[in-house]
């Protein structure tokens, strides 16, 4: 009776892994915040504000994970998302116990992490030299400007005196 010719035969759900993972979602109106609430090998639900309508396209980033999807529900701000490749269930997982992405306590001690250590007193003497120049070249700049401009100002007052004198 089950997968007869007169009924189709229905593939059992598959089951989901209940999460609350955060993602970056995209869609034809820009990048938005989404949560993953639940997810399976074919898809997941999200909880987002900004989600495509039904039948939408939808791109969803977990770390370096990307997920393409089509909407394939939407009630308010949930939507249910079926992937087109198979999800990456693990992988989008882990990324949430990634070393790198977890915040440790340090010992206090500070580790220098360029092969080289900084000098902090040759960059400062560096700034101040730039500073100074930068200075040096403004000033020097305005001050032509206004020697230029006092010349053309006086330029014809002394050109009318001479004239006058005989000159």
């Amino acid at each position: 009776m089950y997968g007869t010719a007169s009924t189709p035969r229905i593939r059992p759900r598959e089951l989901r892994r209940r999460v609350i993972l955060p993602a970056r979602m995209r869609t034809a109106a820009g990048w938005s915040d989404a949560c993953i609430l639940n997810i399976s090998s074919r898809g997941l639900q999200i909880q987002a504000s900004g989600c495509a309508p039904k039948g939408g396209d939808v791109e969803l980033w977990r770390g370096d994970q990307v997920i393409v999807a089509q909407v394939v529900w939407r009630s308010g701000a949930k939507a249910g998302l079926r992937a087109e490749e198979q999800v990456p269930v693990e992988e989008i997982l882990s990324v949430s116990q990634s070393p790198a992405l977890q915040l440790t306590v340090g010992d206090g001690v500070d580790v220098e992490r360029r092969a080289g250590l900084r000098a902090h007193h040759d960059s400062r003497l560096l700034g101040r030299a730039l500073e100074f120049i930068s200075v040096a070249v403004i000033a020097a700049t305005l001050s032509t400007g206004m020697f230029l401009m006092l010349l053309e100002a006086i330029a014809k007052p002394l050109a009318a005196a001479r004239h006058a004198l005989g000159g």
